[in-house]
């Protein structure tokens, strides 16, 4: 049993990504977000070289939810092209992610 998926996303601030966050695990598309405050991002917007402290939320879901999950985070999000890069884990403890699968509804 490995049914998992670890979703990357950053946020503008910490009010945000905990409103986003909170929202998704309410509605089980998440089983559970880690919130991350202050990382520092360097990337390319429009032509030029941009930096800016940023809130990297980290998300825990499953491959079957993802579909709905990923809708509705871009709906939440506050930006254009928000961050949006699901990892399928390799090793995962059984128990954790038979509690992943429990707590996500899709």
């Amino acid at each position: 049993m490995n049914d998992l998926l670890i979703v990357f996303c950053t946020f503008p601030d910490i009010g945000k990504a905990r409103e986003t966050g909170t929202a998704l695990v309410e509605s089980q598309l998440a089983a559970c977000v880690n919130l991350i405050p202050t990382v520092e991002s360097i990337y390319r917007w429009q032509g030029k070289v941009e930096t800016s402290a940023e809130v990297l939320a980290i998300f825990k879901t499953t491959p079957t939810a993802y579909p709905l999950f990923e809708s509705r985070l871009q709906e939440l999000h506050p930006y254009d092209v928000p961050e949006i890069v699901a990892l399928k884990p390799e090793q995962v403890s059984e128990a954790y992610a038979c509690w992943v699968e429990e707590s996500v509804a899709v």
